[in-house]
């Protein structure tokens, strides 16, 4: 009985510690630019900047998927071509970077706060 749970603790801690992530899809990503408001009582609103480096096979939705995302939160993920103009800093509202790198932007990828997903390559 001993040997069965003990077994069973090493199978559950290897299974958590070996889940799928961003790491594992195609696509070379890299995260350049976060912003995270600080409201912890409301909405939470998570924005990313990230340099995808082969779109051709880039898995940008799932990459957005396995981003974090607060109920009532949204959190919207921005892909550009990795080698190109990409803002380092983003901003809350509509616009979340200057127009200058719209040129730049490969998709967008939205999750808002009643959980729908919007992908959009452009």
């Amino acid at each position: 009985m001993i040997l069965v749970a003990l077994a069973l603790i090493v199978w559950f801690t290897w299974d958590a510690f070996n889940q799928p992530g961003v790491q594992d899809l195609k696509g070379g990503f890299e995260e350049v630019a976060v912003y995270r408001n600080e409201n912890n009582t409301g909405p939470v609103v998570r924005i990313y900047a990230v340099t995808v480096a082969d779109p051709q096979v880039a898995e940008m939705e799932q990459y957005g998927n396995y981003m974090p995302h607060t109920k009532y939160g949204n959190t919207k993920v921005n892909f550009f071509k990795k080698g190109g103009e990409i803002p380092t800093k983003l901003y809350p509202g509509e616009e979340n970077f200057p127009a200058q790198y719209k040129a730049q932007l490969l998709a967008n990828y939205e999750k808002d706060a009643m959980g729908q997903v919007s992908f959009r390559k452009l």
